[in-house]
């Protein structure tokens, strides 16, 4: 197990069982970064940093004619992810596989090198090199395909108090917004020949992204 995975376990092994209740309060666009991502019959959309698989519940239920994946470094929230998946009965439609999102092996796991869609959702702020991650993401992204992210952001625009106990707490779980998000994911797009859109929500609270990687000649 690498230390990413061990570190993670720990953390999740017991938070796991109420993630999905505690968390609907913080982790917000997490909805709108779904419809977003607009798949259509028989897309295959990744979620990397899918954790509990309430993400990839929700696209099933929106998409029921796409293909959906899920990627985790942690074997503990993959585990509870398979028993949700499982209790809806939509094992047949999703995949799930652990491993790193900085490094990791698309064909080997899933049996495809690239995909329709994919989705990070308030993952890149724990994963240190998250920037690896990003690029990983893109070079997965088939031709005419689309990223989208949604993470926190800068909260340039809400009072410093409220911004500084933020940090604190989310710090407290290993958390921590990128702050330079936006101009990361333009300089990665960029190098692509990718299209990126970015926009800030609650004064700055949430930063929701899409990339789009130009269709095959």
């Amino acid at each position: 197990m690498s230390e990413a995975a061990a570190l993670m376990d720990r953390m999740y092994r017991r938070q796991r069982h109420i993630y999905d209740a505690s968390r609907k309060f913080y982790l917000l666009g997490r909805d709108e970064l779904i419809a977003r991502v607009n798949a259509r019959a028989g897309d295959c959309v990744l979620e990397i940093g899918c954790g509990t698989g309430r993400n990839l519940i929700k696209l099933a239920r929106r998409y029921p004619q796409a293909r959906l994946c899920g990627l985790d470094v942690s074997s503990a929230m993959l585990d509870t992810a398979k028993a949700a998946i499982l209790r809806r009965g939509l094992q047949p439609q999703i995949q799930l596989a652990q491993g790193d999102a900085a490094a990791f092996d698309a064909k080997a796991l899933f049996g495809r090198a690239q995909f329709d869609r994919i989705v990070i959702s308030y993952a890149l702020s724990m994963i240190p090199p998250w920037r690896e991650a990003l690029a990983c993401a893109l070079d997965a992204l088939a031709p005419g395909g689309s990223l989208h992210i949604v993470d926190f952001g800068d909260c340039a625009e809400l009072p410093a108090p409220f911004k500084a106990a933020l940090h604190s707490w989310l710090a407290a779980f290993d958390v921590t917004p990128r702050a330079d998000l936006s101009a990361a994911l333009e300089d990665i797009a960029l190098a692509r020949g990718a299209r990126v859109s970015i926009g800030r929500r609650l004064r700055g609270y949430a930063v929701i992204a899409a990339v789009e990687r130009p269709a095959a000649n």
